[in-house]
Parts: structure tokens; sequence; C-alpha cells
């Protein structure tokens, strides 16, 4: 009798080089080898009788059939995922509350949220989006919220590791931090140059204003946006240059030239708050779930 259905490990090497967009990524996620995640890919190109990537210079993108099987791929992980947990006595059920910086992967968080639904089922979340220096100084035990995911610079440097803002906590991922303006502006904007900011709430807006002061280079807020999703738009529609963290940058939105003569910038990591003194079992095992969903 013939094999039917998909290798499972290939399908998570496969979501993950789908989700990074390119193999030397996937295989940084997946812990594996650039040739081993290609011949995984080539075996499942071979299963599903079609291709599943276009491959070019820039990296691969999903073909028609490889998108559909990206969706079907996604909850049979989730599935897998789930079942395991209830047999090792790890389903999670009641109530969790969840705060997040909007920054954080906003093209991307529905579906890690909606995975994380499908693996505990009978877990009903609670998610608020909340400026990182609130999540930061709501860790204590009267929090709003039982598991806090922040955004925090990484400035100086510290035998290449660089010094962190804020209170310890898991790092689930790092990214850089890019100068971006519209897709279709002028690549050298006009000088003083026009600024799209969120509220002086946020730490990263208060970082670039002081990096710029401090870099005497000339400036005006030309729009202020709410959260970041303002702020995309913001910058899709021309209104000025802002900085973003690579997964938060949208279509028509692009990283400037470095010849554009504005600063350099710190990366960012994203932290998972450490779990509080006496805090329930049920919030520990989904803090280490999540964390896997996150990085």
């Amino acid at each position: 009798m013939s094999q039917r259905g998909f290798d499972l490990t290939q399908l998570r090497t496969f979501v993950a080089v789908a989700e990074s967009g390119s193999v030397s990524a996937g295989a940084e996620r997946v812990f594996l080898s650039q040739s081993s995640v290609s011949e995984q890919l080539k075996k499942l190109e071979e299963r599903a009788g079609q291709p599943l990537f276009v491959r070019s210079k820039q990296g691969v993108s999903a073909t028609h059939a490889g998108s559909r099987l990206l969706d079907h791929a996604r909850r049979i992980i989730a599935m897998s995922e789930a079942a395991f947990e209830d047999l090792q006595g790890r389903s999670l059920d009641g109530e969790l509350r969840i705060a997040i910086t909007d920054y954080y992967r906003p093209h991307d968080i529905a579906r890690i949220l909606k995975t994380f639904s499908e693996q505990h089922p009978r877990l009903k979340l609670h998610v608020t989006v909340l400026p990182s220096a609130v999540i930061d100084s709501s860790a204590g035990d009267d929090a709003s919220f039982d598991i806090g995911l922040s955004l925090r610079l990484v400035t100086g440097s510290a035998r290449g590791a660089g010094r962190r803002s804020g209170a310890p906590g898991i790092v689930v991922r790092r990214e850089k931090l890019l100068w971006v303006s519209a897709a279709d502006s002028s690549p050298r904007p006009a000088t003083p140059y026009p600024l799209v900011l969120l509220p002086s709430s946020c730490q990263l807006q208060r970082f670039v204003v002081k990096l710029l002061d401090e870099h005497k280079v000339p400036y005006v807020v030309s729009h202020s946006a709410s959260g970041v999703a303002g702020l995309q738009l913001a910058l899709k529609a021309g209104l000025g240059i802002s900085c973003l963290n690579e997964s938060s940058i949208g279509g028509g939105v692009v990283a400037c030239p470095a010849s554009v003569g504005l600063p350099a910038l710190p990366a960012v990591e994203f932290h998972l708050l450490p779990g509080r003194i006496g805090e329930s079992e049920r919030v520990s095992n989904a803090r280490t779930a999540l964390m896997r969903l996150f990085s």
C-alpha cells in the first residue's frame, strides 16, 4: 500500500522557508544546513508533484500551489503539536491575557495567535496591544496581563552583544532597525527631514528624536500617528520618513539608502517578560508554548 500524505518534518521546513522568504533564513529557523533544507524541499515538491516556490536572487516566494499547501501545513503542524501537548498533560485551558507591542511582526501576528489558539482550543485568549514602556512598567503582580512581549533597543556594544534597555527578559527575536520612507518617494528627502512619529510614550520614537538631535540632523515632525499601523499608512502616503524594525515594513514602504546621510540605528529585540513568582502552571506552560511561536 503506497504512502499517502506529507512528511511532517518536510512540512515544518517548508513553512520556515515560506515565512522567512529564503532558504538560508529558513535553515536558521529549523537549525539545519542549507543543503539539508534544499534536499527536503526537493523531496516535498516531488511528493506534491508540482513546484512550491519561485526562486530568485531576492529569495523565494510561494507558487499558487505553495500558498495552498502553506495553509494546510500550518494547520497540520498546529494539530500535531496540540495532540502532543494534550498527551503530555500540558494542554491549556481557562483564560490567558497577553499584552503585545504593535511593532512585533504586525503582518504575521494574527496568524501566530490563530496557530496558538488552534494548538490550545480550550484556552480563551485576551490580547491587548500596548506600548512597550507600558508593558515593561506593568510587569508586577498587579499587571493587567499574564504574559507580555515588548520591544527593547540594543545600544552600545559589549563584546558584540550590546546593552539592552529595560529589565531582563527572554529574547525571542532580534531585528534590524531601519530608516524607511515611501517606495515611490525621492531617494534623497529634502531637509529638514520630514519625520513621521508615534506619541512620545513610545521609547523607540523618543530614541529617534534624541539620536537626530545628538547628530545635529535637521528635521520637522510632519505627521503624528497613534500606532504602528497609522505610521505605516503615513509612510506609504509619502508624508515623511521614520524608522521601523524589519518585520514592520509593509508594502509600499522601503528602507532609505545609506547615502541619505541619516545616523546609524541600533538593533531591536523582542522580549517575553519572565514569569512572576507564584504564577500558575498554566501561564508558565503558555509562555513556553508562545516562545516557540514568537521566535
